[in-house]
């Protein structure tokens, strides 16, 4: 029994650590940005301030769908384990977190379709729809999904690095496939409103269901015709990028 109980700890460890720090990430988008209508583009945030936003946002959707990965990371280190998760897990968000020097840039330019003509903003918006849902149907996709989902050879890799420098290149090559993977569903904030917490809780949804269950490759086939389905149904209801038309609101 006890064995039983050192085992269960040893797995739940790593995964219970990226956990909490998606929880906490959750609890301070619900609280700093829970009451809040939907702001196009940056939401007047200069180039810092949204890095931080951006990297605590991916941090709350990304983190749980990764802690099976880190589980089995893990348990490839023989002592010392809570370290090394943390440095895995930082070098996993700073990927992330580089990712929204071109988030910024994108959010910038999009912002500027809502002070455009109501037909300008739509067509950015069934752009912004038809792109992320061609990319889910791509063989670059379906790559990137295979490795978030069967990382066994990726855990021989990371076995086979030297160094102190092996959490660093396991977490950032890591995160770069989940990039990979992700990428182009947290285009899809653009159109939503880069907080829009309902957003984010069925990105999460879909971001660990592609990941985890048996199905998640076709979970991310269906993601991709809705979102070009959705491409063309915002011209008829423009309400569906409230980010980029500034219909609807993002209130918890």
């Amino acid at each position: 029994m006890t064995g039983w109980l050192v085992t269960v700890r040893r797995r739940a460890g790593p995964a219970g650590l990226l956990l909490v720090a998606a929880s906490a990430a959750w609890v301070w988008a619900v609280t700093r940005w829970g009451g809040m209508q939907a702001m196009p583009g940056t939401m007047g945030l200069r180039l810092p301030a949204f890095l931080a936003m951006w990297t605590l946002m991916t941090a709350a959707m990304m983190l749980p769908a990764t802690a099976p990965v880190a589980a089995l990371y893990a348990r490839t280190i023989t002592a010392h384990r809570a370290p090394h998760m943390v440095v895995f897990t930082i070098a996993y968000l700073v990927v992330w977190g580089a990712a929204g020097l071109p988030a910024y840039g994108l959010a910038a330019g999009l912002g500027r379709a809502a002070n455009l003509p109501a037909a300008a903003g739509t067509a950015v918006a069934a752009a912004v729809f038809a792109t992320s849902g061609v990319y889910q149907l791509m063989p670059l996709k379906d790559r990137c999904l295979a490795r978030c989902r069967s990382p066994i050879g990726l855990m021989l890799r990371y076995a086979s690095y030297p160094g102190l420098s092996r959490d660093l290149r396991a977490g950032a090559h890591h995160g770069a496939f989940c990039l990979g993977c992700c990428g182009s569903l947290m285009v899809l904030l653009a159109a939503f409103g880069v907080m829009n917490l309902w957003a984010m809780v069925v990105l999460t949804a879909v971001i660990t269901a592609e990941k985890l269950v048996p199905a998640g490759r076709l979970v991310a086939r269906t993601v991709g015709i809705t979102s070009i389905a959705l491409a063309v149904a915002v011209f008829w209801f423009p309400e569906l990028a409230p980010g980029l038309t500034g219909g609807g609101t993002t209130g918890m």
